[in-house]
């Protein structure tokens, strides 16, 4: 093994933030995939660094205060599993009502919408679901917009009260809003004519 590469990727995870989570080919640009699997593997064995799952690892996080290290940010290793196989993806169901503020309610799956195959990762506690949807509802339309029209989904157009439209109209920036007016258009007439109503003020910015 050559030792100056696994110095070169060790000094790179250094610099991330603690909990971050990575992928090999984060590395692609110091060496070949290799290199950079025994490099890793070296890195895991130290402590340095801990694998996730097969290919995901994180630079772990502890917390003086609980006296342990945190547990993974499942959104982080969402986001890395589509990063490495190059999907789309945005959360769907509970997920997305828990990331918009829209729900308190622990999940016990984190659920996303991917425009690659059906997957489920587990470890530890944690279980990650992706599911398949068709490009029409995904590709082009950026993550937010895609986050709050899977939120709506979830909730049914009879469970969206004002309350509802309070928080998403709290929770998206000006920019978010605009955007979701012209990214909807082609989603459930319900679902576009919400936005519309709840982003109205919007439109004339």
């Amino acid at each position: 093994m050559n030792n100056g590469y696994t110095k070169e990727i060790r000094e790179r995870i250094l610099s991330f933030e603690e909990g971050t989570v990575f992928i090999m080919s984060d590395f692609a640009d110091i060496t070949d995939t290799t290199t950079i699997r025994q490099s890793l593997s070296r890195l895991v064995k130290s402590g340095t660094i801990q694998r996730i799952l097969n290919g995901v690892f994180v630079k772990p996080k502890y917390s003086n205060l609980l006296g342990e290290y945190v547990e993974t940010s499942p959104e982080s290793v969402a986001n890395a599993l589509a990063r490495s196989y190059h999907w789309t993806i945005a959360p769907c169901g509970n997920t997305a009502l828990n990331l918009l503020g829209l729900s308190t309610q622990v999940t016990a799956v984190w659920s996303y919408i991917s425009d690659g195959p059906y997957k489920v990762y587990e470890w530890d506690s944690t279980k990650l679901e992706f599911k398949h949807r068709t490009n029409k509802e995904i590709t082009g339309l950026s993550y937010m917009t895609i986050l709050v029209i899977q939120a709506l989904k979830t909730l049914g157009q009879s469970n969206v009260t004002p309350e509802v439209i309070q928080i998403l109209k709290d929770k998206l920036t000006d920019e978010d809003k605009q955007t979701c007016l012209k990214e909807a258009k082609e989603s459930t007439d319900w679902i576009y004519s919400t936005l519309s109503i709840a982003f109205k003020d919007e439109k004339s910015k």
